[in-house]
């Protein structure tokens, strides 16, 4: 055995890789349910409504009358896009803590 280096039982090394893929299992499953739940976003004062889930998919995009006006049809344009991407923000910003929770703060490249 190298010189320094500590005597790891196989017992140990197994209890390690258990302790990993129940980690996994756990990420997996919150990941899920994060991607079943939906984030809502307004914008213009409540006017513009988006409705987006984990998997930052669009459900619904909802307008009052009263901001469709065909003179200022790029307003409507830009507010689109805010709630829009506010929604996602929010969808990023739940998996991050979930995760987050899951790996005590680990950051884990390409997990999410």
């Amino acid at each position: 055995m190298a010189k320094g280096r500590k005597n790891m039982a196989p017992g140990n090394m197994n209890g390690m890789m258990k302790q990993v893929q129940k980690m996994q299992q756990n990420l997996q499953k919150a990941q899920e349910e994060i991607e079943q739940k939906e984030f809502e976003a307004t914008a213009g004062g409540g006017a513009i409504k988006a409705v987006v889930n984990g998997k930052k998919e669009i459900i619904s995009i909802t307008l009052e009358e009263s901001i469709v006006d065909s003179d200022d049809i790029e307003m409507l344009q830009d507010l689109i896009i805010v709630v829009i991407n506010d929604a996602l923000k929010k969808a990023d910003e739940t998996m991050g803590k979930e995760m987050g929770k899951l790996t005590g703060g680990m950051n884990i490249p390409g997990l999410f």
